[in-house]
């Protein structure tokens, strides 16, 4: 009997059918394993990863296989979206054990959950020096039975050493322009001069180091930073990572060069790209930065939201191909036979030569990947015309085909990111629609993950909450994104919000001395309690924690959560010397830190013109981490309009630190110059 079909995960439903007879996690699953005498399969994965999909196929659909695992074993399907508590605390037993990690996980436990046997994607028979899956449920099975005090030993050996790796704390006081400093040189030593970004083949973008670089410029004037930024963004853009068609970033490239994309969707991946474009495009007025913000919001509204009003989590990377087999990229790719039916001869050779598409391809079986290796030819207004076009019915055509799966759950922290991206890019670039769907999802959040309790839920799907508590990442993106509508929209609601959640952190999260743990003290008991302040795909909750609290004390003056933010930048000052590409967001909130931040009130009417520009000027402001608030003098909603008045009966701007002000000010190109370095 599999148990799965009465779970809201997408990814645990796609299992449902398995012949294994599949558990969710619980204390069921484990109390099965001790009544059996046998150890516990776990498997954890996510709908939109492709090597699990590839397993799933080869094994978990096979009824021999299959067999093998239910006679031997209580088998555990883990989404590692909806617990990445679990997912964090075994993945790091498998890299400490192998040297590599990656999905599907698959972990062998004791009744005890300790684990003691690890792997990742396992093929079906032995090949490329990996073992056969049968072989490894074989051996496994076997050890249990034969050399359970060997097994035992070796569980116990490694929950004793993942116990010693908790971090009691990061380091004494916050960075300073010497670690800062430090942190920019290593990045601009593993900085790839060629193609942009860090480091060779996979390449990932560098999101939260992007963030830092464009901070970090604002604030000192390093041409060197913005440089590394800028060309790694134009790098992006131009290559098959980002969807020439309909907008939007792929989760990384199998290349150094950007080329091939490993074609899944992620929210967050486009909530930070998003919002680091519209960054790049405030810091130098750039063009195709506007563009690529404005696109990739538009790609999230029209093809992550759901009804509800929140975002879905990822698009897959595997489609039909039009023949019923389920491929890889078959959605994103073109042939030139495939251009010419859709476009004709004639513009099927521009648009071949234009997108980068071969006879030979830069894909699989002749397909190509589209880029964009230059503009359009000659750069003329007809060019870009034509291209437009060529667009629009290459997009048209591709709707017909089969589109990827998608995974309809709504993940609290991966929201807080794309409400964070939507508000700045529609306030940055006047789109307000895209303020209208970031408050749309704020306000799903609010209703389902908090609803009627006190505490956040990390995932809902079609309306309905799920059953897993929120980890600090959903309270510290969540409230980062409030903070952000808070600023773009003047309703203070949105910093009430963010206070609660904070509230929260400090109460349940934080540990003595200024470390902070990924989930709350009163939360299900694993083998060790996951902490962990570098960042992966994501911010770590962590950073993105230091940097909520920082934004909510400057808007507010409380000290104990500046002090908070304060004493968790200690780690940043630790490892953002050593490892700044895995602790940029932490970077980019010690920027903020330096620069006070900046608090920026404006007072005046909501319908007075005047008003309305210092308020477009404050929000274009590209001081590191500044907060904005705006509405009437002495508005309640924010504790900067207290004692802010007007001047001259004129809308007025205030830029303070510490709730210290310079003189206020009613010109915009005044205020302009203030808030640059």
């Amino acid at each position: 009997m599999n148990r799965l079909a009465g779970e809201q995960s997408p990814y645990l439903l796609q299992h449902a059918d398995n012949p294994v007879d599949w558990w969710p996690w619980g204390p069921e699953a484990f109390e099965e394993a001790r009544r059996r005498d046998v150890p516990v399969l776990l498997s954890v994965g996510y709908s939109s990863c492709h090597w699990c999909h590839v397993m799933a196929h080869e094994s978990f659909e096979d009824e021999a296989t299959a067999a093998l695992v239910n006679d031997g074993f209580v088998a555990v399907k883990v989404d590692r979206e909806e617990r990445p508590d679990v997912d964090a605390v075994y993945m790091e037993a498998v890299q400490a054990a192998t040297g590599q990690g990656g999905w599907p996980m698959t972990v062998f436990l004791t009744p005890d959950a300790e684990p003691f046997y690890f792997g990742t994607y396992f093929p079906p028979e032995a090949r490329h020096g990996m073992p056969g899956f049968s072989e490894v449920l074989d051996g496994v099975s076997r050890a249990w039975h034969e050399r359970r005090d060997e097994v035992g030993e070796v569980a116990g050996r490694i929950v004793k050493d993942l116990a010693a790796r908790s971090l009691a704390y990061g380091g004494d006081g916050v960075p300073g322009d010497e670690e800062l400093a430090q942190a920019l040189l290593g990045l601009t030593r593993e900085y790839d001069v060629k193609d942009g970004g860090f480091g060779g083949a996979p390449k990932f973008p560098p999101s939260m180091v992007l963030e830092f670089l464009l901070r970090h410029h604002a604030r000192t004037g390093s041409e060197g930073a913005l440089q590394m930024a800028a060309d790694t963004c134009e790098a992006m853009a131009r290559g098959g990572i980002y969807d020439q068609l309909g907008g939007g970033f792929a989760r990384y490239a199998v290349d150094r060069s950007w080329v091939v994309p490993h074609f899944e969707k992620m929210l967050y991946d486009n909530a930070l790209l998003c919002r680091v474009y519209a960054h790049l495009w405030r810091a130098t007025g750039s063009e195709p930065a506007r563009r690529v913000a404005l696109e990739t919001a538009d790609f999230m509204v029209r093809e992550l939201r759901t009804p509800e009003g929140g975002f879905a989590s990822a698009l897959d990377a595997d489609s039909d191909d039009g023949s019923g087999k389920h491929i890889e990229g078959a959605y994103y790719v073109w042939t030139p036979e495939q251009l010419t039916a859709v476009l004709g001869e004639a513009d099927a050779g521009y648009a071949a030569r234009h997108f980068g598409v071969t006879a030979e391809g830069t894909f699989e079986h002749g397909s190509s990947v589209l880029q964009l290796p230059q503009d359009p030819e000659g750069g003329a207004l007809a060019d870009a015309g034509r291209i437009a076009g060529i667009r629009d019915r290459l997009l048209a055509a591709r709707d017909e085909r089969p589109r990827p799966g998608r995974d309809d759950k709504v993940v609290a922290a991966w929201n807080g990111l794309a409400i964070a991206a939507l508000a700045e890019t529609g306030a940055l670039l006047d789109r307000p629609d895209l303020v209208e769907r970031a408050t749309e999802a704020a306000d799903l959040l609010v209703r389902l993950h908090l609803g009627e309790g006190a505490r956040l839920v990390r995932t809902s799907k079609d309306g309905h909450p799920g059953p897993n508590a929120g980890v600090l990442e959903d309270y510290a993106d969540v409230a980062e994104g409030f903070l952000a509508l808070a600023a773009v929209t003047g309703e203070g609601v949105w910093l009430e919000f963010a206070g609660f959640l904070l509230d929260i952190v400090l109460d349940q999260f934080t540990a003595e001395g200024g470390a902070l743990y990924d989930t709350a003290h009163d939360a299900e008991q694993l083998i060790r309690r996951p902490q962990d302040p570098t960042d992966s795909a994501t911010p770590s909750g962590w950073t993105a924690a230091a940097g909520a609290l920082l934004g909510y004390a400057a808007h507010t003056g409380s000290e104990p959560h500046r002090a908070a933010a304060e004493r968790a930048l200690g780690v940043v000052k630790a490892l953002g010397p050593r490892a700044p590409r895995f602790i940029g967001w932490g970077l980019a909130v010690a920027e903020a830190l330096r620069d006070g931040p900046r608090e920026i009130a404006v007072v005046g009417a909501p319908d007075d013109e005047g008003f309305r520009e210092l308020r477009r000027t404050a929000l274009r402001a590209a001081a590191p981490g500044a907060v904005v608030a705006t509405g009437l003098p002495d508005g309640e909603e924010f504790p900067l309009l207290t004692d802010r008045p007007l001047v001259d009966g004129l809308a007025t701007a205030y830029v303070c630190r510490h709730f210290v002000c310079d003189a206020p000010t009613t010109d915009p190109e005044l205020l302009a110059r203030k808030l640059g370095r």
